[in-house]
C-alpha cells in the first residue's frame, strides 16, 4: 500500500491572527485564555494557531453579522 504524506497544518502567530480579525494580538492572546480559539504552545512557549479554526471562527462571525 502507497503510504500518503499529509502536508503539516498551518499554523498562525497570534500577530496573524490579529490582523484577519482586525484586532490586537493581545485580544487574540486573550481569546486563548478564555477557550474561544484553542491554541498550540511551541517550544519556546509561544502560543500558534491552526489556520482551519481561525478561518471556522471568521466565518461564524460573518454569518452572526449577515
Amino acid at each position: 500500500m502507497p503510504e500518503t504524506i499529509q502536508e503539516p497544518e498551518k499554523l498562525l502567530t497570534p500577530s496573524e491572527v490579529a490582523a484577519i480579525f482586525r484586532v490586537d494580538p493581545k485580544t487574540v492572546t486573550r481569546w486563548a485564555k478564555v477557550g474561544k480559539l484553542s491554541s498550540i504552545r511551541t517550544l519556546g512557549g509561544h502560543r500558534r494557531f491552526r489556520e482551519a479554526e481561525v478561518q471556522a471562527l471568521l466565518a461564524n462571525a460573518q454569518n452572526q453579522n449577515a
